[in-house]
This record gives structure tokens, C-alpha cells and sequence, in this order.
């Protein structure tokens, strides 16, 4: 495995960057409308999942807001603390956040998720050595990516992971390489403290072209464009890498989980076929209309629940909302039931 070492770094003419392509850029700003627009129309038109929008209401009010603004952060699955080294941590992070399709057949770590298994390799790694710079990104191989997150290639659902971690990775650090002099911070500059432009930025990369047919309607879901810019927010709320005006903006980060919470209280309904298939464990195809259906509806879902929770008073965003029902799977509750599985490179 390739050793890393820390982002070239030149904060000052990354300020200059982002000054003189981040607000400037003529970047257009819709990309969160076109995805709650879209989220909206299969919604009204989903044949397999239904919300109960009469329900949305009460389960607004039952949300436990406190802290959502301003959570603990594990520090087995985060770098917090180290500046830039940190914005590197969260943009790598998330470049292989995706693989719960393939968590059943995964080796993890005693008592951890899948997730959870490949951020803690993560962090292991830079406590260690720091974060990778670009060019070693660039080349890193299915093997390199089987070591550096303990897993086994001689399985044939890792070895289809770790090639596409592989390829994740290798597209960060060429197109780090191509625009960014290899810094890290400097795209993140770049986006001129939008959460929306960098998210933009993000899915100029294959794999985070988060976008699919629902009979001829595109539909934009962007989960881990989005997240890029949360995440920052999070692990850097003092410094200008973690700095975004537009973080309201974002929708939730639809995955796997926080639909089978949605579905779990009763917010949504599958079609008895789909339901069954998945409380039996069957695999979903991804980008198939169930599988469509499900991440969109519940990315309207918490629309809704946010504009809910406004109009009494409170100032809660989507990506709040998405903390607190993520961390809500986390319980036995949910665990006990099956969630939907696919094999996708977006979750």
C-alpha cells in the first residue's frame, strides 16, 4: 500500500482561488431545487412506496431537536481537530462513503457497521501517516484499497468494492491533480463557501453522478456531493474549510438508512411485493424504479418534515434532520428489521 503523507498546501493562493472562482465562477445554483423538484414528482407518482403525509405533523413534533446543530462527533470514525488534514479526512471519507449493498459480505470490525468499519481504517490511517497527496490517490489499485480498509480480495463482492474505492479514489486525486494544483483546500475554497457549488465541483468525478431515469424524469439525488459539505461544517465549524452560507440548501443524504427509519415509524409505506422482498433480504437493483422510489420519497419526506418544523418555529435544516434519523438507525429497533440493499456506487 502506498504511504501517504499531507496535502501540498498554500492557503493564501487558495483564497485567491476562491475569491476569483467561487461566487464568480457562473456556476449555475438549482442543483438542490432540481432535487427536491424531482424528489416531489415521484413522490406524487411513486407506484411501490407511499408516504403518509397525514403523519408528517406529529412526527415532526416528536423529534428530539436538541443538539442536532451541533452533534458529538465519534472519534473512532473522525480526524477532528487538524485543520486542513481534516478537510483532506472528510473529502477522502466521503470519496468511498457507498458500499451498504455490500456490507452483508464485507469483513468488519467487532461491533461495528460497514460504514463504520471503513471510516475507522480511515482514521487509523492518518493518525498514522497523515493524508494522501494527490498523485499517490491517483494510483491507488483494488489491492491497495483491500489493505488500507482490512478486507479480503479473494471475495467476490469485496473485490468488486475495493475496485470501485479504487477508481473513487483515483478520480479525487486526478482531478485534484487537473484544477487544484493537488490541494484539497483549494477546491474547497473554490466553491466560494457554497455548499451547493462544491457540491458541483464534486460531481464532475463519475461516481458521484448521482442521477437516474424515473420514466424519462431525471432524477438528481447527489448523496455524497451533498454530504462533502456537512460533513466540513461539522468537523471544522471554526475554520474556513468548514465555512458554507448556503448549508440549508442541501437535501437529505438519501441512502439506505434513513428511508427503513422513515419506514420503520410509519412515515412510508412499500408495495407488499417490494416489502417482502426486502424483509426477505433480496438484494434491490440499483437504479431500478423501486429503488428510485425509495431514496426520493424519503428525500421528500424530510422536506416536509422540515417545513413542518419551520412553520412552528424552528430552525432546523434537511441535513439536521438527516443526523438525527441516521444516528436513530443506529438503535436495536432498526437493526432488527431488514433495509433495502443495493449494489450502488452512490450509498
Amino acid at each position: 500500500m502506498l504511504r501517504p503523507h499531507g496535502w501540498p498546501t498554500d492557503r493564501n493562493h487558495a483564497a485567491r482561488r476562491g475569491h476569483a472562482f467561487g461566487y464568480n465562477r457562473g456556476m449555475p445554483a438549482a442543483l438542490t431545487q432540481k432535487i427536491r423538484d424531482a424528489a416531489a414528482q415521484v413522490a406524487a407518482s411513486a407506484r411501490q412506496v407511499r408516504l403518509q403525509k397525514q403523519r408528517i405533523a406529529a412526527y415532526a413534533a416528536s423529534l428530539p431537536l436538541k443538539g442536532v446543530r451541533r452533534p458529538q462527533l465519534d472519534p473512532r470514525f473522525s480526524y477532528t481537530g487538524r485543520g486542513e488534514d481534516t478537510a483532506a479526512f472528510v473529502v477522502t471519507l466521503n470519496c468511498v462513503n457507498f458500499g451498504s449493498g455490500y456490507w452483508p459480505h464485507i469483513r468488519k470490525r467487532p461491533g461495528m457497521s460497514g460504514f463504520m468499519t471503513m471510516a475507522s481504517h480511515l482514521v487509523d490511517l492518518f493518525r498514522t501517516h497523515g493524508p494522501f497527496i494527490a498523485a499517490e490517490l491517483s494510483n491507488l489499485t483494488a489491492p491497495d484499497c483491500a489493505n488500507l480498509f482490512g478486507q479480503d480480495l479473494g471475495n467476490e463482492a469485496c473485490r468488486e468494492l475495493m475496485s470501485m474505492y479504487a477508481q473513487a479514489l483515483s478520480d479525487l486525486g486526478s482531478l485534484l491533480s487537473r484544477q487544484y494544483q493537488g490541494n484539497v483546500a483549494e477546491m474547497i475554497l473554490s466553491a466560494g463557501r457554497s455548499a451547493e457549488r462544491l457540491a458541483r465541483l464534486l460531481a464532475e468525478m463519475p461516481l458521484y453522478r448521482d442521477v437516474h431515469d424515473y420514466d424519462g424524469l431525471a432524477v438528481p439525488i447527489y448523496k455524497r456531493a451533498q454530504i462533502t459539505p456537512a460533513d466540513l461544517s461539522l468537523t471544522l465549524p471554526d475554520h474556513e474549510l468548514g465555512r458554507f452560507d448556503d448549508l440549508d440548501r442541501l437535501t437529505l443524504f438519501a441512502d439506505n438508512l434513513v428511508p427503513h427509519v422513515l419506514r420503520v415509524d410509519g412515515l412510508l409505506e412499500y408495495q407488499e411485493n417490494l416489502a417482502r422482498r426486502i424483509d426477505a433480504e433480496q438484494p434491490i437493483e440499483a437504479g431500478s424504479p423501486e429503488e428510485i422510489e425509495i431514496r426520493a420519497v424519503a428525500i421528500h419526506a424530510v422536506e416536509l418534515i422540515v417545513a413542518q418544523l419551520r412553520a412552528c418555529g424552528h430552525d432546523v435544516r434537511a441535513m439536521d434532520v438527516d443526523y438525527l434519523l441516521w444516528n436513530r438507525g443506529q438503535q436495536p429497533l432498526y437493526k432488527a428489521r431488514p433495509r433495502h440493499r443495493a449494489r450502488s456506487a452512490y450509498y
